[in-house]
């Protein structure tokens, strides 16, 4: 199965899909999947847009609304995570994952499905230690403060990610703590210069990443957030119990505000030569603003890699962003027992499920999943993984397709997304603002949520419509 993967995103939606066109007809091959490291920017109107954390000179409607009226069609399944610039209000309503628009597939504040039988997880956001141990206590109108908080990784979701067993694919938009380690350093200092002091004093990238990574031990690692392409390989140890504690977080901090140019946007900076060896690089730091000016560099575009991972090995790619002659996006094969037959030169229509472990995972944390700044004690490791093998059980014995709407036979714990989740408009498109133009938009509870959250007999607590805080 064919795999593109796209780095910063910044709303260039027609940018992206032009270019995966472009891909195809070079190198005369489909492309079935695109995953997308965040700062996806999905704003429906200009009311969305007073959501977005960046300085008012970047606050552009940009691509995406087309394809949530639908205007345009996306044209190849995609998956996506956010990062630090979203329509963060639009990523609440779906805090659980799901459809932005059609044929656009949002993995939720964190969250793992199945794309014909492949594991994909993911985690939005950045990590800022201030904030990594509260509650999602973030309410419309945003201020300053919490305009910022809402998008900072919270250890809610590490601790439920670290649950899972080994996942094919992660996405993140940070970058995990120490990356830079396992490739290329030298070479990414001498494109990122700036980053050096991150490196020196281990303040490059997110500590509770780099502990689900050691964790989770995925065959691959896709990250976006510092604009530059970079690739590292982490080998991991041979475990003999075959159990993961919880990731921890180091003392080094992850600074995710840095003042270069605009102290609300991320740090960019000149263009990194093309990276043609297979090994795998990171960066030091993970600045929280990244300015979206000083790249005109060219990049010349790294040829397709068909990974091929050991099971003990990590492989770690970062992206930059959507600009031209930048390496944003590469292709990648990734062996799939559960490929959809398809015509010779036609795009299979892969096959998107829940996760049968994710879910019993989150209605095993739900009871922890505080809507309030001040979060509950979480349950020791034993005790967690414990409810989450029961939660299994009720999982396998509730979660199917409902049998008048599939001809797929029930298997259990495995129920096609869009058996549960279809997609709605839950906002109106731009154009119907007035005089609301620049103001935040109320709260609009999202049909889709209400959808998972029965689909696993849970308390929809995403329904701010009444503001209660239980």
């Amino acid at each position: 199965m064919k795999i593109a993967v796209e780095g910063c995103s910044h709303g260039a939606l027609d940018a992206i899909y032009q270019h995966l066109r472009d891909l195809e007809a070079k190198h005369n091959y489909i492309v079935d999947l695109l995953l997308m490291c965040g700062d996806f920017q999905a704003i429906r109107n200009h009311r969305d847009m007073q959501c977005m954390a960046v300085p008012q000179k970047y606050k552009q409607l940009g691509d995406f609304h087309k394809y949530y009226t639908g205007e345009k069609t996306a044209p190849v399944l995609t998956i996506v995570i956010g990062g630090n610039h979203e329509a963060s209000n639009y990523m609440s309503e779906l805090y659980h994952g799901g459809w932005l628009a059609p044929n656009i597939y949002f993995l939720g504040h964190a969250g793992c499905i199945q794309v014909n039988g492949i594991r994909i997880a993911g985690a939005s956001g950045i990590f800022k230690s201030n904030d990594f141990s509260l509650g999602f206590y973030e309410r419309l109108p945003y201020d300053h403060g919490t305009m910022r908080s809402i998008y900072h990784i919270r250890e809610f979701n590490v601790r439920r990610l670290s649950l899972l067993s080994s996942p094919d694919i992660f996405l993140s938009h940070d970058w995990p703590q120490y990356i830079e380690r396992h490739g290329d350093t030298q070479g990414l200092l001498r494109r990122k210069p700036f980053f050096r002091q991150d490196v020196q004093t281990g303040n490059l990238g997110s500590p509770p990443l780099m502990g689900l990574l050691r964790t989770l031990k995925p065959k691959w690692w896709f990250s976006a957030h510092l604009h530059v392409r970079f690739q590292a390989t982490v080998q991991h140890e041979q475990c003999g119990t075959g159990s993961n504690s919880l990731p921890t977080t180091s003392p080094p901090q992850n600074p995710d505000e840095i003042a270069i140019a605009d102290d609300d946007f991320d740090a960019v900076e000149s263009q990194n030569p093309p990276i043609e060896d297979s090994r795998l690089q990171t960066t030091s730091h993970n600045p929280d603003e990244i300015t979206l000016e000083e790249e005109e560099e060219e990049v010349i575009q790294s040829p397709p890699v068909a990974y091929r991972p050991q099971p003990s090995m990590t492989n770690f790619l970062a992206l930059d962003k959507c600009l031209p002659k930048r390496e944003f996006m590469e292709v990648i094969d990734v062996p799939t027992t559960s490929d959809e037959s398809t015509m010779p030169g036609q795009r299979c229509m892969p096959k998107l499920t829940f996760d049968p472990e994710w879910l019993a995972i989150s209605r095993a944390f739900h009871p922890f999943f505080s809507m309030r700044r001040r979060q509950a004690d979480y349950p020791d490791e034993a005790t967690a993984r414990a409810m989450v093998a029961e939660e299994m059980v009720w999982v396998k014995s509730n979660v199917h397709n409902n049998e008048a709407n599939s001809s797929d036979v029930p298997l259990p714990g495995i129920r096609t997304i869009l058996d549960c989740q279809t997609f709605v408009q839950s906002a109106p498109g731009p154009g119907s603002e007035g005089a609301q133009k620049n103001q935040q938009p109320p709260w609009y509870t999202n049909t889709q949520t209400t959808a998972f959250c029965d689909m696993l007999g849970i308390q929809n607590v995403i329904d701010f419509s009444s503001d209660s805080r239980t």
